[in-house]
């Protein structure tokens, strides 16, 4: 199953199983979020990431350049725990 159809059976799943109230929030921000503009500004799959540097897990700064010249980089961003 390719993800993409995961996530729309993770998406249908929701709209079902979440009580109305939730349903009425997640669609007010997501839809806030639209109108933003935020949306065009998204990096797409394939995309190349801008230059940035960041802590790494020892404390030293890591950038994206150095990174690549290693070879290929994934970014995973994880929202921690809200």
């Amino acid at each position: 199953m390719s993800l993409q159809a995961r996530l729309d059976r993770i998406r249908e799943s929701f709209q079902k199983e979440a009580p109305p109230a939730v349903l009425e929030v997640f669609h007010r921000v997501t839809g806030d979020l639209r109108d933003s503009g935020i949306v065009d500004a998204v990096l797409g799959a394939g995309d190349r990431a801008p230059e940035f540097a960041l802590v790494d897990t020892r404390g030293r700064e890591t950038t994206l350049a150095s990174l690549r010249a290693k070879g290929p980089v994934i970014l995973n961003f994880f929202r921690g725990d809200w």
